[in-house]
């Protein structure tokens, strides 16, 4: 495939959230590597969401999945010494609505600290839960899109404080093998 010519914050969001929902279905299908079909979905999302004919879906669904997953930390799936993480940093913009809040276990909390979510997962060479990176991603589309940021040049961006860096949204994600939809899996893993 050509390389991508993606220049502005909402094609970088959508190129994410596409290559999300590849990785998402590969991992649901339990293959070990992305096949034809991986990159179909990948394609037709990215296509519709550019061309508005598709849409990210709404953080009810992600709320949903909160409510059932229960206690546990969304990163790592411990239930010992719980509290609440800001996915989007307050420090930096994160709002305190429950879309942004999320059990973490105090080390996990401790460790993301104000990091950006992608900038932790990095600096943990670890990739996190893929409904923690959905979640992560609305609320980016959704903090852009309300601060008038989405269709600005991703480089425009690079130079704001803000409570994501749009650089480090994942484009690229491991082998669905190596991957997980939720902290439950990731316990489990262990």
């Amino acid at each position: 495939m050509a390389k991508m010519n993606i220049e502005l914050v909402r094609e970088q969001i959508y190129w994410s959230y596409a290559n999300l929902a590849m990785a998402h279905t590969a991992v649901v299908q339990k293959n070990e590597k992305y096949d034809k079909l991986s990159y179909m979905i990948r394609s037709r999302l990215f296509k519709g969401l550019k061309e508005g004919t598709m849409n990210m879906r709404t953080i009810f669904d992600d709320e949903k999945i909160k409510l059932q997953t229960g206690q546990i930390c969304n990163y790592c799936g411990s239930i010992d010494s719980l509290s609440i993480d800001h996915i989007l940093p307050k420090k930096y913009g994160g709002q305190d609505i429950a879309e942004n809040l999320i059990y973490a276990c105090r080390t996990c909390n401790s460790s993301k600290g104000k990091k950006d979510l992608m900038e932790w997962m990095n600096f943990r060479e670890q990739f996190l839960p893929l409904m923690i990176i959905r979640r992560y991603l609305k609320l980016t589309f959704n903090y852009c899109n309300e601060n008038g940021l989405i269709d600005k040049k991703i480089e425009e961006l690079k130079k704001m404080e803000l409570p994501f860096k749009i650089d480090l949204l994942p484009i690229k994600y491991p082998k669905p093998n190596e991957l997980t939809l939720n902290a439950e899996e990731s316990k489990n893993a262990i």
